[in-house]
């Protein structure tokens, strides 16, 4: 940083560079913006009550509007769907419930028509019961090689009536389940770290990674961009498959120092498919076909081995997602994340919303300091609507000012809040039935989303049917409350994802701006155009005053009178 630009932003003249600028003709993937649609929630175009292909077809000219660079979708392979269609039972098919291959061609054309790139989510960990794999392994004998694609063990005690070992599922209950073999006695148990119609691949025999490869080129073929790879850090498990006596939680994934790593997770055999995986599409040349890691790993030195350069091209940042409300936690996981992704010549990327989380425009209405919830009640505490959405416009004004890649989930531009309402009878996440509804799971951020507040299912379809009930509240966040509408959150994002791109935030250096006290976030963004960026957010309870000076470009939140920035508010200024 120069000294003129150290004494223009910063009160006491300091700064100082945590992250050198990225080539400002970098690959695409270092710094886009990329927009996560769950299929089932985000339009459907027939009216039976489920999202599908056609529908987001009919829907991708928002996109292009909002200003993303690309669309993820989580999966909409054929399935049974018992974990939503991460249970996958065909990976070279279109579930009819979103389509046919053809939709997905024609919505992959029109998705590039407009300048968007298309990644869509695989799932190596495990398959379906219903896959024709396990199907053959269930029908074979103990020992045989349709067997060995999966990971079949003899159980202990007297009979094999014991399970192999104690390990446990990630969605309650034990991890393994015994089936009855061909004559009718009770055999072998299958391992499986999620449901148990979700039995895990066994990725130490050969024919498995054969199949991925062939899978992958598949979808490269026929158009993909790319591929978020599911539970990217559990394929592999470790030799002899010990004892690990401890629950399992979806955010897990710290480790105390000098723990063993679990094993069942982040095993070093996994770098050597990515490798392998790297290479495929490396061949397809460019504009480069990217990887990206759903691998929840601490610390941050293991998570990012699976973006050195010949594995993965991302991983998601989930330490940033994770980070409390405070400037002191933000500052930290953004310097860690940096150095820790800089390490290995990687983007850092950003995220605060997922399918598997609750929305944070609610988790942000919650008190600071506490354990963030796996899903939300109608008796539990209920989060603060008005305080999670002024602190969720604030979070995703500095998350996207933030070098590296982003990701947005579907309909966080609107602001929309988790559905906390839900009766129990409606819940459909494998977490909730498997605890009795002690976890209450994942649905409430994944209902179905409102484009008009007076339409059937407010826009989602022309009839009134949704998969999972849509709260009365959600008609106010429609889309067509929103657009256009000065100070709405959709125009918010519209202008925050335009100026990032103006001002090649996605690729600039990154400087800790020193002097505005320990309640605000000050960094100094000096992209490759347009100057530098100070982007500023206040977490303290009194206004903070910008430099003399100071242009501001956008704001999360009104300023107050005298132009000062007001608590839970983040403001962007030219300096």
């Amino acid at each position: 940083m120069t000294e003129t630009l150290s004494s223009t932003v910063s009160p006491t003249g300091s700064t100082h560079l945590i992250h050198p600028a990225d080539s400002a003709d970098a690959a695409w993937w270092r710094h886009a913006v990329i927009y996560q649609i769950y299929p089932r929630s985000w339009a459907d175009g027939d009216g039976d009550g489920i999202g599908d292909l056609p529908g987001v077809t009919a829907r991708l000219p928002y996109l292009k509007a909002l200003g993303v660079d690309a669309v993820w979708f989580s999966p909409f392979y054929t399935s049974p769907q018992a974990d939503a269609g991460y249970d996958v039972a065909d990976y070279r098919d279109i579930d009819p419930l979103f389509g046919t291959l053809a939709d997905a061609d024609a919505m992959v054309a029109k998705a590039h028509e407009l300048g968007l790139k298309v990644i869509v989510d695989l799932v190596p960990n495990h398959t379906s019961d219903e896959h024709v794999w396990f199907q053959q392994a269930l029908a074979a004998a103990p020992g045989s090689p349709e067997r060995d694609r999966y990971v079949f063990r003899d159980g202990k005690g007297e009979h094999g009536e014991l399970p192999p070992n104690d390990w446990h599922s990630v969605f309650g209950g034990d991890g393994w389940t015994r089936v009855t073999e061909a004559d009718g006695t009770p055999g072998q148990w299958y391992l499986h770290l999620f449901d148990t119609k979700q039995p895990d691949l066994n990725w130490d025999n050969p024919e498995v990674g054969d199949e991925f490869e062939s899978i992958l080129r598949f979808w490269l073929d026929r158009g993909i961009d790319g591929f978020r790879v599911d539970v990217a850090h559990g394929l592999v498990k470790e030799p002899g498959l010990p004892d690990y006596d401890v629950e399992q939680h979806i955010l897990d994934g710290e480790l105390k120092p000098g723990a063993p790593v679990p094993p069942m997770w982040d095993q070093d055999g996994v770098h050597e498919v990515y490798r392998r995986w790297r290479k495929v599409l490396d061949s397809y040349g460019e504009p480069d076909r990217i990887l990206c890691a759903e691998a929840w790993v601490r610390p941050q030195e293991r998570a990012v081995r699976y973006v050195r350069a010949d594995e993965m091209h991302q991983a998601f940042n989930f330490d940033f997602l994770k980070a409390q409300w405070t400037a002191e936690d933000l500052r930290a996981v953004i310097e860690s994340s940096l150095s820790a992704a800089d390490s290995v010549g990687a983007p850092s990327t950003w995220v605060l919303s997922n399918h598997d989380v609750v929305r944070h425009a609610s988790r942000l209405g919650l008190p600071v300091g506490e354990r963030q919830p796996n899903g939300i009640s109608a008796t539990a505490p209920q989060p603060d609507r008005e305080l999670g959405l002024r602190r969720a416009r604030a979070a995703s004004a500095l998350m996207l000012a933030l070098p590296g890649g982003a990701y947005i989930y579907q309909a966080e531009e609107l602001g929309l809040p988790e559905s906390t309402d839900m009766p129990g009878e409606f819940r459909q996440d494998p977490t909730f039935i498997r605890t009795q509804g002690k976890e209450i799971g994942r649905d409430g951020c994944r209902v179905p989303i409102p484009w008009e507040k007076d339409a059937p299912s407010f826009g989602f379809g022309p009839s009134d049917a949704t998969w999972l009930p849509q709260p009365a509240v959600y008609g106010e966040y429609a889309v067509d409350q929103q657009d256009g509408v000065e100070g709405s959150t959709l125009e918010l994002y519209r202008a925050l994802l335009a100026t990032r791109r103006e001002r090649s935030l996605g690729v600039g250096g990154l400087a800790v701006v020193e002097g505005y006290g320990d309640d605000v976030v000050a960094l100094a963004n000096t992209g490759q155009a347009g100057g530098a960026t100070l982007v500023l957010t206040n977490l303290g309870a009194s206004p903070v005053a910008l430099p003399e000076g100071a242009t501001v470009l956008v704001s999360s939140g009104p300023l107050a009178d005298d132009g000062s920035v007001p608590t839970d508010t983040t403001v962007w200024a030219a300096v």
